[in-house]
C-alpha cells in the first residue's frame, strides 16, 4: 500500500500527532546547541498549522533510561520551537498522564502542544500496547515525520500508528524516501558510493545491497583497515575487525565478480593516537608498528575527490577518519568539498560525521539531500523495512 502524506489528509481543527526528531545536542548550559533538526520538521508543523490543526507534537531526547531527568527534559527544544515559530508551544510535564491530557485537550484549533520526552517512559522503547495507546488517544491523524527513529520499533513509531485509522508521513519523511529510494532505483552513471566510519560489521549490510547497483565504491576510515590487512598489508596499532578479515575477503571478491572498482586508501595518516597533535603520511599497507592510521593520506583524498567528480550519483555515509580531532578531519572535509562540487550529480549524504562535515566545510547547500537519519538511510539503502514506514503502509 502507498504511503499518504500529510497533504493527502483532512487535518484542519483536528488533533494532529506528529512524531518528529528533535533528539538534538544540548549546550552545557542546557539550551539547543544545533537546532537543525528542529528546523528540518518546520515545513511539516507549518502545514498543519495553516490548516488550523490542533498540532500535539512528540519526540525523545538522548538515554534518560526509563525515567524522567531533567538533563534531558524537552524543554529547551519547545523554547526553541517557540521562537521559530514565533508562537507558543506548551510543554507537558510528562509524556502521558492527566497532565498530558489535560493540555491536548485544552488546544485550540491552529496552536502547539508538545509532551515531554517519550522516553521518560520505558514503555516507549517497549513498544508497550498500553503506552501506544494513550498517545494514540491524544489523535485524530497520525503523522510521523522522524525519519531518524524510522527503524526503530517504539510505541511512538510503530505501536500508535496501528491504533490511529488516519495516518501517514510528514513533509520531511517524504523527502528522505524521495531521495533514499531513489539510490535504490535507476540512476544516472557513473553511480559512486562512499563509505567510512569505524566498523566493516556495521556497514556489510548496506555495501552488499549496494554492490549490485553501484559502479564504484569508496571506503575510508577505520573500517578501510580491516580491507586492507585481509588484501595482506600490515597496520601497525590500528583498528582493525580481526573477526572481519573473512568477511572483508569475501566482499572483495564479490565486488570483483560484479564488475564494481573498490578504492582502498593508498596512503594514510597515521599517529601513535588520536591526541597526538599532528600525524604523518606513510602508504596504507605499510603503516609503522607503533603508529595507528586515523585518515585517509593526500593522495588517497585526490583519487576519491577524482572519481566523486565523474560520478552523476553519489551516496556518502561515514567519516574518513577521526573527524572530531583536527589533525584527523583533512580527509573527510576533503570528500564533503568534492561532493559538493559535483553540482550536477545527485549527491545524496547521510551519517552523522558525513553531514558535520558537510556543514562545517560550508557546502551543505550544494548537496542535492541531507538525510536526517544515519542508522535509518543505512537499514533503508540496506534493503530492510523500516517499521516506521511499515506501520504507515494500511
Amino acid at each position: 500500500m502507498p504511503i499518504k502524506t500529510i497533504s493527502e489528509l483532512d487535518i484542519g481543527s483536528r488533533r494532529v500527532f506528529i512524531r518528529v526528531d528533535f533528539n538534538v545536542p544540548l549546550t552545557p548550559a542546557g539550551g539547543v546547541a544545533d537546532d537543525t533538526r528542529i528546523r528540518e520538521s518546520l515545513p511539516t508543523i507549518k502545514y498543519a498549522l495553516e490548516k488550523r490543526a490542533r498540532v500535539i507534537l512528540a519526540s525523545h531526547l538522548g538515554r534518560p533510561k526509563g525515567k524522567p531527568d531533567p538533563k534531558y527534559t524537552l524543554m529547551p527544544v519547545a523554547a526553541r520551537l517557540a521562537e521559530l515559530l514565533g508562537i507558543e508551544v506548551l510543554l507537558t510535564d510528562e509524556p502521558t498522564g492527566d497532565g498530558a491530557r489535560k493540555v491536548v485537550s485544552d488546544l485550540r484549533d491552529g496552536s502547539v502542544a508538545m509532551l515531554e520526552n517519550l522516553r521518560f517512559s520505558p514503555a516507549e522503547e517497549a513498544n508497550d500496547e498500553n503506552f501506544a495507546r494513550e498517545l494514540a488517544s491524544y489523535a485524530d491523524v497520525y503523522i510521523n515525520d522522524a525519519f531518524g527513529t524510522a527503524h526503530r520499533a517504539h510505541a511512538s513509531t510503530a505501536g500508535i500508528a496501528k491504533l490511529v485509522g488516519t495516518k501517514g508521513m510528514g513533509l520531511l519523511m517524504e523527502r528522505e524516501v524521495k531521495f533514499l529510494g531513489q539510490l535504490l532505483g535507476d540512476v544516472e552513471r557513473p553511480y559512486v558510493t562512499i563509505i567510512g566510519g569505524a566498523k566493516v560489521s556495521d556497514k556489510i549490510g548496506v555495501l552488499e545491497n549496494l554492490l549490485g547497483r553501484v559502479n564504484q565504491l569508496l571506503i575510508g576510515g577505520a573500517m578501510a583497515n580491516t580491507f586492507l590487512k585481509a588484501k595482506g598489508g600490515r597496520l601497525g596499532r590500528s583498528l582493525i575487525e580481526e573477526d572481519k578479515l573473512p568477511l572483508a575477503r569475501s566482499f572483495l571478491k564479490k565486488a570483483e565478480q560484479a564488475n564494481v572498482d573498490v578504492l582502498l586508501p593508498r596512503d594514510v595518516v597515521a599517529a601513535a593516537g588520536i591526541k597526538a597533535e599532528s600525524g604523518r603520511v606513510v602508504p596504507a599497507m605499510e603503516v609503522p608498528d607503533d603508529l595507528a592510521a586515523l585518515d585517509i593520506g593526500p593522495e588517497t583524498a585526490r583519487g576519491f575527490a577524482d572519481a566523486i567528480a565523474r560520478a552523476k550519483t553519489i551516496f556518502w555515509n561515514g567519516p574518513m577518519g577521526v573527524f572530531e580531532s583536527e589533525p584527523f578531519a583533512a580527509g573527510t572535509l576533503a570528500v564533503a568539498g568534492a561532493v559538493a562540487e559535483n553540482t550536477k550529480a545527485l549527491s545524496v549524504v547521510g551519517g552523522g560525521d558525513s553531514v558535520a562535515a558537510v556543514h562545517k566545510s560550508g557546502v551543505a547547500d550544494k548537496i542535492t539531500h541531507i538525510s536526517t537519519g544515519g542508522g535509518a538511510s543505512l537499514e533503508f539503502l540496506e534493503g530492510k523495512k523500516l517499521p516506521g514506514l511499515a506501520a504507515l503502509e494500511s
